[in-house]
C-alpha cells in the first residue's frame, strides 16, 4: 500500500497539512479528531490531498464520485482533502473540505476507528451496550470562532461563507450538507438526539432539514413535541465531528440513547462537548462547525431535486427549515461532505460497515437464532437496507428462516 500523502500543488509550497498538526491547549481528551484522522488517513497512504483551487460547485464531488462509478476497487478507494475550495463566481473560502473521509472504504472506516476491521463489530455492540457519559469542557475549539446575531448578515459570514459542495451539479438545485448531524433535544426526558440529515442551504441565514420520516427518526418525535407546545425547536448542526461521532449520527439507535454517549463508548473515551452559546444544547468540543438555530414547527418549505441512492431524482417535496442565530467553528476548519446518492458510494459503505455486524448479533444473541451465520447488506442502486442477505446453516428449520426474515424487517 502507497505510504506517502498524494498531493496536487505547486512546486515549493509549505505542506498543507502543517495547519492540522496537534496543538497545545484545549480540553484533554484520550480520542482521535477529525485533524487527527486526517493525519492518520496520510500516513496510511489513505488520502490525496488536492492544494489547488478546485470549484465545489461543478468539480469537486464529480471527481471523487469517479471512485464509485468508474470501475475502481473499494480497496484503492481514497479520502480526498480539498485546502483551496472555490465556487462558481470564483470565491475562496477559508476552510478545507474533506470528501469520503469518513468511508471511502472500509480501510478509511478502519483507521477512523482506530482499530482492525475484525474488531469493529464487537466494538459497535459494546458500545451500544455500554454508552459513556460525554465531559462537560468550558473552553472548546468549535467555539474559537463564534459569528452571531446581525454579524451572520455580512456578506461571507453566514452559511454562504461555508464551502459546501454541489453533490450533482446540473441536477442538484444547489448546495446541500451531506454530513449535517443535527443535534436536537426529547423536551420531556432531556435525551439530546445526533441524526445525520439532508439540509439545504437556502440563504446566509436558512437551512433546510429534511430527515426522511419514513424511518421515524429522533429530531421528527423532537420536532412533534415542539409543536405540541407552540415552541420551535433549538438545534445545533455540527459539520465536522470527531469521527466516532460521526460514525454514530449515521447509524439507527433507540430514542434513549444519546448518540454522543454512544461515541464516546466507541472512542473509549468520555466524548468532550461544550454549551452551544445561543441554543440549550450540548455540541461537541471538537466539531469543526456548528450551526445553531431554531427549526420552525408551523410552517414548512419546498425543497429539492435532488439526487438519491437508486439513481432517481427526488422532486419538490415541503420539509422544515432553520433559523440560524450562531455561527461558531474552528480556527482552521475542515468541513466534512459525504460522497452519497446512487450507491455504493460513502454513505452506504458508512452504514454497511457498521450495521452488519448489528443486524448479526440481533438476530443471534437478541432473537436467539443460532443458525443464522452472516448477514450482508446489498450496496448497488439499494442503499443497503432495501436488500439484505441472510445466510444459515444448512440444518436450520424453516421457522427459524421465517423468525430470521421477520426480525431483520423489523429491525
Amino acid at each position: 500500500m502507497q505510504k506517502a500523502v498524494s498531493k496536487s500543488s505547486p512546486p515549493g509550497r509549505a505542506d498543507p497539512l502543517a495547519r492540522y498538526a496537534p496543538t497545545r491547549g484545549g480540553p484533554p481528551r484520550r480520542y482521535p479528531d477529525l485533524h487527527d484522522h486526517i493525519r492518520r488517513l496520510a500516513r496510511e497512504g489513505l488520502l490525496v490531498v488536492v492544494d489547488e483551487p478546485i470549484n465545489k460547485d461543478t468539480e469537486m464531488h464529480p471527481l471523487v464520485r469517479w471512485q464509485f462509478r468508474g470501475g475502481v476497487e473499494e480497496k484503492d478507494r481514497k479520502a480526498f482533502l480539498f485546502t483551496q475550495p472555490t465556487d462558481g463566481k470564483g470565491r475562496k473560502y477559508d476552510a478545507a473540505v474533506l470528501v469520503a473521509g469518513l468511508a471511502a472504504s472500509r480501510e478509511v472506516y478502519r483507521v477512523g476507528m482506530g482499530m482492525p476491521l475484525d474488531r469493529i463489530g464487537a466494538a459497535w455492540i459494546r458500545a451500544l451496550a455500554n454508552p459513556v457519559k460525554p465531559r462537560l469542557v468550558k473552553n472548546a475549539p468549535c467555539q474559537e470562532v463564534v459569528i452571531r446575531g446581525k454579524a451572520l448578515d455580512q456578506p461571507g459570514k453566514g452559511l454562504d461563507g461555508i464551502p459546501v459542495p454541489i453533490s450533482t451539479p446540473g441536477w442538484d438545485n444547489g448546495p446541500y450538507l451531506t454530513a449535517g448531524h443535527y443535534i436536537t433535544k426529547d423536551p420531556e426526558t432531556g435525551i439530546q438526539n445526533v441524526g445525520n440529515y439532508r439540509g439545504q442551504i437556502k440563504a446566509p441565514r436558512r437551512l433546510g432539514m429534511n430527515p426522511s420520516l419514513e424511518i421515524r427518526p429522533g429530531i421528527y418525535i423532537h420536532w412533534q413535541k415542539y409543536k405540541a407546545l407552540g415552541k420551535p425547536l433549538p438545534c445545533a448542526v455540527v459539520v465536522g465531528a470527531p469521527p466516532a461521532v460521526s460514525y454514530c449520527s449515521v447509524q439507527k439507535m433507540s430514542e434513549q440513547l444519546d448518540e454522543l454517549w454512544v461515541a464516546g463508548a466507541l472512542a473509549r473515551a468520555p466524548i468532550n462537548v461544550v454549551k452551544a452559546k445561543t441554543v440549550d444544547l450540548l455540541v461537541p468540543a471538537e466539531a469543526e462547525f456548528v450551526i445553531e438555530g431554531y427549526i420552525n414547527t408551523e410552517e414548512l418549505e419546498p425543497e429539492a431535486p435532488f439526487g438519491e441512492s437508486h439513481g432517481y431524482v427526488n422532486l419538490k417535496e415541503y420539509n422544515a427549515f432553520m433559523d440560524v442565530t450562531a455561527i461558531t467553528r474552528r480556527r482552521h476548519p475542515v468541513l466534512t461532505s459525504f460522497i452519497s446518492q446512487v450507491t455504493p458510494s460513502e454513505s452506504s459503505t458508512i452504514r454497511r460497515v457498521a450495521m452488519e455486524p448489528v443486524f448479526l448479533n440481533y438476530l443471534q444473541a437478541t432473537l436467539g437464532l443460532q443458525g443464522v451465520v452472516r448477514v450482508s447488506m446489498h450496496e448497488p442502486l439499494t442503499s443497503v437496507i432495501a436488500l439484505i442477505a441472510i445466510q444459515f446453516r444448512r440444518d436450520t428449520p424453516q421457522t427459524e428462516i421465517w423468525r430470521a426474515l421477520h426480525g431483520a424487517a423489523s429491525l
